[in-house]
């Protein structure tokens, strides 16, 4: 039985490179399993990993997802009393889930570090699994290719197999400065690429419903448009002589303002706006809820602070549901034209 860890960054596509593997793999005849050693849970309508939801049902795995995913870790895990599983725990899980597959693949958590107070960190975890790494690089700016070498170097310190490194979720605007400096570097390192991924919105955009289950609060106008992807988040803190030729440059955004800037919201709803995120727990002007309810505009309001609500997006990636067909074919087709995946099986052998 061979052991493939992803790993990656949030936002570097992980759940979609999984998806994509895992079934190209079962094409191919494989037996193939998932696990997921420290789940997530997101927001505050869900109280399972996602991840471990949608891989059980795509490969039709019959282990009970407390096996597929083990554990789950949220930023204050240290607190509150409750308790970290043993590594032994977690092996015994992977035991139980990896028995009679060729291939396992395993979901690394948000970012490779997490749980390392419990020595449960995805690199520790992949060198009990005698597993082989794939890192997915998320390029936001020259920073991420830092994080990459660092990562791979490593992972090489302690000695653990890297199969190479997929620049996924990649911007248009990236994407060249991606195939004639960034990987061309990473290679010059001696890390191998495994294939660029464009950006596709419509398998990494996120969704409105995944904002709402994030940020929480309210659905004052729109609940049966939150299915609408969010491609670019806008602040509209501007004045409104500024205003429309500003959110007039971003398409199906996502518009953060103070709930009492009924100005900027009905500037907003002009433009193609994919949801209004009102701040600080303010209900806007009568005339934003009937504009909206005119555009088919979800309208969110929530109660952090503009600031705070701006990061807490940050954290928001798209996650795909069983039920999305669509955008489970879309993984396979990235990996079967952008990824080198028969060097992917070559180093497993």
């Amino acid at each position: 039985m061979k052991s493939l860890f992803i790993m990656g960054t949030p936002a570097s596509g992980k759940t979609a490179v999984c998806v994509g593997l895992a079934l190209k793999l079962q094409q191919l005849g494989h037996r193939v399993a998932y696990f997921k050693p420290v789940g997530s849970v997101t927001g505050a309508l869900r109280n399972e990993d996602e991840d471990g939801v949608l891989m059980k049902s795509v490969l039709k795995i019959e282990h009970p997802l407390e096996d597929i995913v083990p554990f789950t870790a949220g930023p204050t895990y240290l607190s509150g009393g409750r308790h970290c599983p043993s590594l032994e725990a977690v092996m015994a899980s992977y035991r139980r889930v990896s028995e009679g597959a060729d291939i396992v693949i395993v979901g690394g958590a948000a970012f490779p570090h997490i749980m390392g107070c419990a020595g449960l960190d995805s690199v520790t975890l992949a060198r009990e699994f005698k597993s082989t790494v794939i890192f997915l690089i998320h390029i936001q700016n020259d920073f991420s290719m830092d994080n990459a070498i660092f990562v791979n170097n490593y992972l090489e310190c302690r000695g653990i197999p890297i199969a190479g490194n997929i620049f996924n979720n990649v911007s248009r605007l990236l994407l060249a400065k991606t195939e004639g400096v960034y990987q061309p570097l990473l290679e010059e390192k001696g890390y191998r690429s495994l294939g660029i991924i464009p950006h596709r919105p419509e398998i990494a955009s996120p969704t409105v419903a995944e904002y709402f289950e994030t940020l929480g609060g309210e659905i004052l106008s729109g609940e049966e448009h939150l299915d609408r992807l969010v491609e670019d988040v806008i602040i509209g803190a501007m004045t409104i002589e500024s205003a429309l030729g500003y959110l007039r440059r971003a398409p199906n955004k996502a518009v953060i303002t103070g709930g009492d800037r009924a100005d900027i919201a009905l500037a907003a709803l002009e433009t193609s706006t994919s949801a209004l995120i009102l701040t600080g727990g303010l209900y806007p002007d009568v005339k934003v809820i009937a504009r909206a309810g005119e555009r088919g505009v979800p309208v969110l309001l929530v109660h952090y602070d503009t600031y705070t609500t701006l990061e807490r997006c940050a954290e928001i990636t798209r996650r795909i549901r069983p039920e999305d067909r669509r955008s489970i074919e879309l993984a396979v087709e990235n990996v079967e034209k952008h990824v080198d995946w028969k060097a992917v099986i070559k180093s497993l052998s």
